[in-house]
């Protein structure tokens, strides 16, 4: 920043698109424009958190000044028009920004799995199938029940919890029976408005039952649990009918963290910064869970206090955010988290008001980097059920895999980095409408045909996941880029810039884009995706080796994750993400961590089985094994250095 700021304040205004009125802050000379935005709480997607490597974080200069670093990411042309990066644009009078569209995109149109679509419900249908075939049964112990208890007179003067308490035992056979503080301070008078009749809301824990809370005997509401998944890019909610199992509502959005960077690293940076642990967990809580939530109870008319029982799912990372803990230490040698496996939470200690006594379960992380949604994930594929070796794989900010069968079970996080949500790709973005999100291009001409995600875009903006490994793929099947990803065909698509020895794939020239900006990969993008990619495989590999197996005895693959639901098999298999597999063995089986968090908070009996699965899971550290580093380098290739690991595919 230059030398010339002094201490002075301005005016400075967001103009989100789409939104009637302007956001205004009052901002200090010099002080970042992407700062400011998180502090008057501006979505602005900046997947690099602010260190100027993405060029994602693009908004318009439309009034005043400002002064900005000369970055790669913006032409000339386009600066002249008024575009800038804000994490590299500075405070230098009153000013105002356009915030684009797509800036906002992740909050609420990102691709989600969150059984919102008929084919995701098959998938769920099919894993709770599976599940209660083993002799797990959907009983969650919670239950209500009606009573009508005989009134006190001079004859009879018990105290009113001990006649409720014995009521209780009378129906449920159980002599330890409890009541919290908040309701006994109700109790007498709710006991003698109803006549002594009422409904009462009740819980199995640890061989005893709690009183939740009392009702009038007529009330016929719906007892209601949520099951979350805290993922690093989403956030998928579902509301519960706790006594039926039954899915009252779904809902889902971009996670609010995201503004502070795209992988987790980014975001324990932010956390260390002065008043950081609150602002993430503010991000998670207040601006992405709550919301769902409440959109959730308005849809199907459920009173917030009638939510009992909270089911979280997430990352070893993401669970330490959302309570507000330190995580510095899960990026820090040794790599130690405050917690694997903590006793349930009052949701209100958390900052989640629902019913007073509501309790929330957080699954149990593995290791630092292999967390709640994969322990929950690894109950939901059945895995732990069968004989066949199988492969656990979810493909999302993060890449964890679990390897094993009934007899044993190990499983490993690679640093697969943020590519697959467009991270570290010029032109990459995440699954929100107008990503490339798949590509077939023509062997002669090398003319690509895409598919476009959404139905507000109808040119592309960028390229997401699925779409990047269907571009490299192609680009390779084609011949048009060899091993290292370099490109050795000509072509009107194919530029070259001479002066850095370079060259790019356009996929959309500026009029058939929906930015009048090309949309392209060059070869510094295919060699990220080739590391990303290398880090999955060699994660497989290594994993697989550790008892003796290669990837070829991998009888099954079952695939998780965002990027799951649109990836193309043939094509991970070619550039060589997956084991040269027949294409049957892989099944993609939905947001795992959230069906196995459904199973969790529907069934004692699946929860329990989960923390069996965690005890008995062992945990890889990557970065310890002798011969990983080689196994990584072998993969950074396509679709390895190693041709006889992938037979089939050169054979086509």
């Amino acid at each position: 920043m230059p030398d010339q700021y002094k201490t002075s304040s301005y005016d400075v205004s967001f103009k989100i698109d789409g939104v009637q009125e302007p956001v205004t802050i009052t901002a200090n000379h010099g002080e970042n424009i992407l700062e400011l935005a998180r502090k008057a709480n501006v979505a602005i997607d900046a997947p690099c958190s602010g260190n100027g490597s993405c060029g994602k974080c693009r908004v318009r200069l439309i009034g005043g000044s400002v002064y900005s670093k000369i970055s790669r990411h913006i032409t000339d042309f386009d600066f002249d028009k008024g575009w800038r990066l804000a994490c590299e644009s500075y405070v230098e009078g009153p000013s105002k920004f356009f915030v684009p569209d797509i800036a906002q995109a992740y909050k609420s149109r990102l691709r989600v799995t969150d059984m919102t679509s008929e084919r995701e419900m098959r998938i769920f249908d099919k894993l709770l199938r599976e599940l209660r075939e083993t002799g797990i049964t959907r009983h969650s112990g919670y239950f209500s029940a009606k009573l009508e208890l005989a009134p006190p007179s001079l004859d009879d003067t018990m105290p009113d919890n001990e006649r409720l308490n014995r009521s209780v035992q009378a129906i449920t056979g159980k002599s330890d029976v409890s009541i919290r503080y908040s309701l006994l301070r109700r109790l007498p008078d709710i006991l003698r408005e109803n006549d002594w009749k009422v409904r009462c809301m009740l819980m199995e824990d640890r061989g005893g039952i709690r009183i939740l809370d009392l009702m009038p005997q007529d009330d016929d509401e719906i007892m209601c649990g949520l099951a979350v998944d805290i993922g690093t890019t989403t956030v998928s909610v579902l509301l519960v009918d706790l006594e039926s199992g039954k899915i009252l509502s779904k809902g889902s959005s971009g996670n609010g963290q995201i503004r502070f960077g795209a992988d987790v690293i980014n975001r324990i940076i932010e956390q260390q910064k002065n008043g950081g642990v609150e602002k993430l967990r503010y991000a998670v809580v207040h601006e992405t869970l709550l919301p769902i939530i409440h959109k959730l109870c308005d849809d199907t008319g459920t009173k917030m206090e009638r939510i009992y029982r909270t089911v979280v799912a997430g990352n070893t990372t993401m669970t330490h955010l959302l309570l507000g803990v330190n995580a510095n230490y899960l990026r820090t040698e040794p790599y130690v988290p405050t917690f694997f496996k903590i006793d349930p939470l009052f949701t209100r200690e958390v900052g989640i008001d629902l019913s007073p006594g509501s309790r929330m379960t957080l699954c149990p992380n593995i290791g630092s980097y292999v967390g709640g949604d994969i322990t929950s994930g690894t109950l939901a594929s059945m895995i732990w059920n069968k004989q066949e070796l199988s492969l656990f794989v979810d493909l999302g900010t993060n890449g964890e895999i679990v390897f094993g069968n009934s007899e044993f079970l190990m499983s490993c996080a690679c640093s697969a980095g943020p590519a697959f949500e467009g991270g570290d790709i010029k032109c990459g973005m995440r699954a929100t409408d107008g990503a490339i999100e798949s590509c077939v291009i023509d062997p002669e001409t090398l003319e690509p045909e895409i598919s476009i995600f959404g139905d507000i875009a109808e040119k592309p903006v960028g390229l997401c996941g699925s779409g990047i490994i269907d571009v490299i793929a192609e680009l390779y099947r084609t011949g048009a880029i060899n091993g290292k990803g370099k490109f050795v065909r000509e072509s009107p698509r194919i530029v070259r810039n001479e002066e850095y020895n370079t060259a790019k794939y356009i996929l959309a020239f500026p009029k058939e884009s929906a930015t009048y900006r090309e949309v392209y990969i060059d070869e510094t993008d295919i060699d990220n995706f080739i590391r990303t990619k290398g880090a999955i495989f060699s994660a497989i590999r290594t994993l697989t080796m550790q008892l003796g197996f290669s990837p070829t005895d991998i009888e099954k693959v079952y695939v998780a994750g965002g990027i799951g639901s649109g990836l193309n098999v043939r094509n991970s298999i070619c550039i060589g993400m997956f084991p040269d597999l027949p294409e049957e063995r892989f099944e993609y089986i939905g947001n795992s961590s959230l069906s196995g968090a459904y199973s969790v908070l529907t069934s004692a009996a699946a929860e329990d089985k989960m923390f069996e699965l965690s005890r008995a899971m062992t945990y890889i550290e990557l970065s310890t094994q002798a011969g990983y580093m080689d196994e990584f380098v072998a993969a950074c290739f396509l679709p390895h250095t190693d041709e006889t690991l992938f037979p089939n595919i050169l054979a086509d």
